[in-house]
């Protein structure tokens, strides 16, 4: 009688995936993915990067996705349809933030205490945080505020939430206000969304956003935008 071999059990899925935005971060990467937990799945989202980031990821462990149109918010959204696992993180690849802090944001999303965790960062040095990037998230935050009644400080980009839910905001934005039209679409579904304090970091490398005040004003209109936005009742995660 002839053995009948049992095809190979797909693997488990991850604990939790971290998505990783990813722009020329070749520099950042062996410290950033040295820091993401065991048992989670970084994805790492090559955004056209010239530096050879993506065979660094790989050659790291990673899982890269490649996102050929340009923008933070494509490259997230690329990484959030691509993962798998039931809670869903973000982090900035750029060494300025550590994913190990993320690690108490998933505990809380799983007990059902938060829907949505920000980070609000803290500069732990000098310059750390350009005087231009900190006025721009002040206003924003300032918008923000009465914009959703959310009484939040940063629109950093430490985060964590559960990947349906996420999926069901039906986010559009795919330049730098996809972070805020994540926050300003979870209020308006009534999720609950809170905020703790993260060292902030010096970034490694220039900054593609906030390095200029061109690059900061340019980010305030596309989340000027978001917030002029008509109220949009979905995606709530109970």
């Amino acid at each position: 009688m002839k053995a009948v071999t049992k095809p190979p059990s797909p693997p488990p899925p991850p604990d939790v995936d971290v998505v990783l935005p990813c722009l020329n971060e070749a520099e950042a990467l062996p410290w950033v993915l040295s820091r993401v937990p065991a048992g989670w799945r970084a994805i790492v989202v090559d955004n056209g990067s010239t530096d050879g980031s993506a065979d660094v990821a790989r050659s790291l462990g990673a899982t890269v996705v490649h996102e050929p149109r340009r923008g933070f918010g494509a490259a997230c959204h690329a990484g959030l349809t691509a993962a798998g696992a039931d809670v869903v993180c973000f982090c900035d690849c750029d060494a300025s933030l550590d994913p190990a802090l993320l690690v108490p944001f998933v505990r809380e999303v799983r007990a059902g205490a938060a829907d949505l965790v920000l980070g609000r960062r803290r500069p732990q040095r000098r310059g750390t945080w350009p005087a231009h990037a900190r006025a721009g998230n002040l206003v924003l935050a300032r918008m923000l505020r009465r914009r959703t009644g959310l009484r939040l400080h940063d629109l950093g980009p430490l985060r964590a939430a559960r990947r349906e839910a996420l999926l069901s905001l039906g986010l559009t934005d795919r330049r730098s206000g996809y972070p805020l039209q994540m926050v300003v679409r979870a209020a308006d579904a009534n999720w609950h969304v809170t905020e703790h304090d993260v060292p902030y970091l010096p970034r490694t490398g220039a900054s593609k956003v906030t390095g200029t005040w061109r690059g900061t004003w340019q980010a305030v209109r596309d989340m000027s935008r978001v917030l002029a936005e008509a109220p949009v009742r979905q995606g709530a995660p109970r």
